[in-house]
């Protein structure tokens, strides 16, 4: 079952007189339940992609629909609520808000989606335990390891259940070690829990874990094959 479908997606950015164009007439399809990266050097376009596919930016041209809803014909309203619901972000510098403990900034979401306090907190206890950090809820995101902070970002990520989640280079501001722990939870989360991933990174080793890589170079796909290699 097809969850995204990209068809001939274009992006340009305009700056004074000038114009760049990030995506160059994208199309691909990510079936429900697949783990796949985008792969590229910096500048490829895979970050506008990924905006493109997080409802978080509208492309310039092209068709783009999740669940079969296509996404450039919503509204700004209707836009929001499909990011707060079936949309889930993690990115490189995690994002987490510095005044809230790791609990609340991964309930934060669910709350957001019109959860209850008491159900927002459910949820992000049994996600912490999942990705093993039940340990420091009550912590503030200074008070922890970078890569204690990725996987509260993480389950912030998951706490409203969303459809797909959408990675940009998670590992790219983590030690090797914290970025292959960071790896391994990704893929038990897509193999244990059917976790739909796309994720973009530029390093071999990383788009090697998951099951399909789509390579970029100069906002178009040169590969889209089934392996990692």
């Amino acid at each position: 079952m097809s969850l995204l479908v990209a068809s001939q997606l274009t992006k340009t950015y305009t700056g004074g007189t000038s114009e760049v164009q990030a995506l160059a007439g994208v199309s691909f399809t990510l079936a429900a339940g697949e783990f796949v990266t985008l792969m590229g050097p910096s500048g490829c376009g895979k970050s506008s992609l990924l905006h493109l596919c997080g409802a978080m930016d509208r492309p310039t041209s092209g068709t783009l629909s999740l669940e079969g809803y296509a996404l450039a014909s919503l509204g700004d309203d209707a836009l929001t609520a499909m990011r707060r619901t079936r949309i889930g972000f993690v990115f490189q510098f995690f994002n987490l808000l510095p005044t809230l403990t790791l609990g609340d900034n991964i309930a934060l979401p669910a709350l957001l989606a019109g959860a209850s306090s008491g159900e927002a907190e459910q949820q992000a206890a049994a996600l912490a335990g999942r990705v093993g950090i039940a340990h420091r809820l009550r912590h503030f995101p200074q008070e922890v390891s970078g890569g204690e902070m990725q996987r509260a970002a993480i389950a912030r990520a998951l706490v409203h259940r969303p459809a797909l989640l959408v990675a940009d280079e998670p590992t790219g501001n983590l030690d090797s070690d914290n970025g292959t722990r960071v790896l391994d939870l990704l893929a038990e989360l897509n193999r244990d829990l059917g976790i739909t991933i796309l994720m973009a990174t530029h390093a071999h080793d990383v788009a090697a874990r998951a099951s399909r890589v789509l390579r970029m170079k100069d906002g178009r796909f040169t590969d889209t094959g089934d392996a990692a290699v």
